[in-house]
């Protein structure tokens, strides 16, 4: 064990086997790769976890190289109110900022929320992804899915019709969020979202591409839109009131929990309703985002959920059903 006024930085790459394939309009993968920060010190450490995201150019070795540039700045008393000026905000950053809220909370012998000063999470529903095929293909993943309240419904273009009628016929009763990841049109935009609302969808995520969204102040919605690509962290939220009625907030986007509990708060602020998501992942990605649960309308951590195997002491999943994370796995 490491015993030293100075905490101890690593970094490494981990990889795990999604059961069977997860796809959405931008492609497929068959492995999440996670970079794990791990800092130790007086027999303690604090872990967190992050996704690097090819979408925002990102890949696990620069996430690993990144992380390790702050060895210096950790020798300097580094902490997570400085960390967010001294790294951008990324999938390198979570995992350092919850690394350090993890260990906090471990020198402390308090839980995460209480040395954060927020509200105790509870128990929650989390959605469950549908990834995107055939119509066929789709319904048939969404009948075995049924039982669950809340499914997620990727999407990808043409065909998207379709798509959500066959899910909305395999699963009556579940209420229906659909992630479009981008891949809409202003051509297909209304038509698009006239076919979700007409089977009773709650809510459509980035329906359009971040950047060239401008057509969703245009038009009557007629259903819930919510940002993703499109919002990052607090400071890109104001100029998009007029587009979007909810905002997913996702750690690996804001750069870790610390903003992303900013975010929340500036957020409904500005009457924004808020998801909380999260790329496919183990429990150690989920445990933070369950601290922003207390606020969100809709809750989207079914990474584990889709993983082969998860890390050991992983989340509480009962059914659809998340509960907050033991201490042994995190804060």
């Amino acid at each position: 064990m490491t015993s030293s006024k100075v905490p101890a930085l690593a970094a490494r790459i981990e990889r795990f086997p999604i059961a069977g394939s997860f796809t959405i309009s931008r492609g497929a993968k068959t492995e999440a790769a996670t970079v794990v920060a791990e800092l130790s010190q007086n027999g303690l450490t604090g872990r967190g976890e992050c996704v690097p995201y090819p979408r925002y150019g990102e890949t696990p070795e620069a996430a690993v190289a990144a992380i390790e540039t702050m060895q210096a700045a950790v020798a300097g008393g580094l902490t997570r109110q400085t960390l967010q000026a001294a790294m951008p905000p990324g999938a390198a950053r979570n995992a350092l900022d919850c690394a350090l809220i993890d260990l906090e909370a471990k020198a402390a012998g308090q839980r995460a929320w209480n040395l954060l000063g927020r509200p105790e999470p509870g128990m929650r529903t989390t959605a469950y992804t549908i990834s995107l095929g055939t119509p066929e293909a789709m319904a048939a993943a969404t009948a075995k899915a049924a039982h669950r309240p809340l499914l997620k419904i990727k999407l990808g273009g043409d065909g998207d019709a379709m798509r959500i009628a066959a899910v909305r016929k395999a699963a009556p009763e579940s209420e229906l969020i659909v992630d479009a990841n981008e891949s809409w049109s202003e051509a297909n935009l209304e038509a698009n979202l006239a076919a979700c609302a007409a089977v009773g969808v709650t809510l459509v995520e980035q329906p359009l591409p971040a950047g060239k969204d401008e057509a969703l102040a245009r038009i009557k919605r007629p259903l819930m839109v919510c940002a993703d690509e499109s919002v990052h962290d607090r400071h890109s939220l104001a100029p998009l009131r007029a587009r979007y009625d909810a905002v997913n907030i996702k750690l690996d986007k804001t750069g870790g929990l610390t903003e992303a509990l900013a975010m929340a708060d500036a957020a409904q602020a500005l009457g924004f309703e808020i998801m909380i998501g999260c790329m496919v992942a183990t429990s150690l990605s989920m445990a933070p985002a369950m601290l922003v649960t207390p606020q969100a309308r809709f809750v989207d951590l079914d990474g584990p959920l889709l993983l082969a195997r998860d890390r050991d002491h992983g989340l509480r999943y009962d059914g659809s059903l998340v509960y907050p994370p033991d201490v042994a796995l995190w804060g």
